[in-house]
């Protein structure tokens, strides 16, 4: 009796290990909420086409920002070396401008004061010219004191010195010396354009005071405007000078701006970024200092494993292709996508899925019939 109570334990222990080896053999099938299988009317109504993987050159893009900007010599701040009350101007920003012309037009005394200054001093230096050159020869021929004749020499290059000041100062606030007299002094003075370029700023109205140290206006040279773009390290080396990449802002992305890179900075910033400046094919006025922008670098073209785009679809925030399975199945799996290129998607595949047959056409059909399954 007691043999057969310890046969009856081996017995039972034989056949769940024979159970276990049994479930070990079955294959791994696919999960019941990726699969979706159709009637053969199902089938033909979805227009699903199959097909394999294929190896396409594609090129990479490498999606970068960055903002606007100008270098100092291009972007110009107008200010007048003297106050004054603005009398006159129509600038509007966005204006266009060239070199030498009229931006505003300045009243006060102190320009009046200051050619009335010039023109006493330029007449007493006549004086004190002749009286000096008299001197001279009287000291020569000894008719004079060399005291005297000193006297008179630092009169004059005393008073030609104080006419050169008064005369840059004219210089300074836009009043020619050469073309002054005492018929045509003026209450005003005129601000002329240093450089040709657009109005990006106008701090001023008509009737108000402007010191010294105010910013009238603020004048850009588009031939020297530039996108400065921030790229992380590692991608750097797949940069170079002169190479192409496409801008647009986020408020009007469908408008897009051709580039061309011109300088790749060799200093890394906290962020293990570098910036690369680029130059505008062609400038628009809209585009303002600080303002910040999209680009797209295409990068060079490699060699990868691609499906055409309209087999790859987005559910969840997460990217996915379908495998023919027979008989009308079809296999929902996850896969990483890479670059876009005429209709063409390079796609990361596990090595075992290689050889399956995808679906190329259709994919979005099979995925609204896969979520009207999990509704049900």
């Amino acid at each position: 009796m007691k043999r057969n109570f310890l046969f009856i334990p081996i017995v039972l222990f034989l056949l769940s290990c024979s159970e276990k080896k049994q479930e070990a053999d079955i294959p791994n099938e696919p999960a019941e909420e990726n699969m979706v299988v159709l009637t053969p009317e199902q089938y033909k109504n979805a227009g699903i086409d199959t097909g394999s993987l294929m190896q396409k050159s594609i090129s990479s893009l490498l999606k970068v920002s960055g903002k606007i900007d100008v270098p100092p010599q291009s972007l110009v701040s107008v200010s007048v070396p003297m106050g004054g009350y603005l009398k006159h101007s129509n600038l509007l920003p966005g204006m266009h401008v060239n070199k030498g012309d009229v931006l505003a037009v300045l009243e006060d005394v102190q320009y009046i004061q200051l050619q009335q200054d010039y023109l006493t001093l330029k007449a007493q230096l006549a004086l004190n010219k002749n009286e000096y050159n008299r001197q001279k020869e009287l000291n020569e021929s000894k008719a004079s004191s060399d005291k005297v004749y000193e006297q008179a020499k630092a009169n004059y290059e005393s008073q030609l010195i104080a006419a050169k000041a008064a005369e840059e100062k004219l210089r300074l606030i836009g009043i020619n010396p050469n073309t002054l007299t005492a018929d045509n002094i003026s209450k005003s003075i005129r601000i002329y354009a240093p450089i040709s370029g657009y109005v990006s700023a106008v701090n001023v109205n008509i009737g108000k005071y402007v010191n010294p140290n105010d910013v009238l206006f603020e004048l850009i040279n588009p031939d020297d405007i530039h996108l400065a773009l921030s790229v992380f390290e590692k991608d750097v080396d797949k940069l170079f000078i002169g190479q192409k990449l496409v801008a647009y802002t986020n408020t009007h992305p469908e408008k897009r701006y051709d580039c061309d890179i011109i300088l790749i900075s060799r200093n890394l910033s906290e962020q293990n970024a570098v910036e690369v400046h680029c130059h505008f094919d062609r400038y628009d006025k809209s585009l303002l200092p600080g303002m910040f922008m999209n680009a797209e670098i295409e990068l060079n073209a490699q060699n990868a494993t691609v499906l055409p785009s309209d087999a790859v679809v987005r559910y969840g925030n997460k990217q996915y292709v379908f495998i023919s399975k027979g008989n009308y199945a079809f296999e929902m799996i996850e896969v990483a996508t890479g670059s876009e290129e005429e209709a063409y998607t390079a796609v990361s595949i596990p090595d075992q899925l290689a050889n399956q047959s995808f679906v190329i056409k259709g994919a979005y059909n099979l995925l609204m019939a896969l979520k009207n399954k999990s509704e049900d």
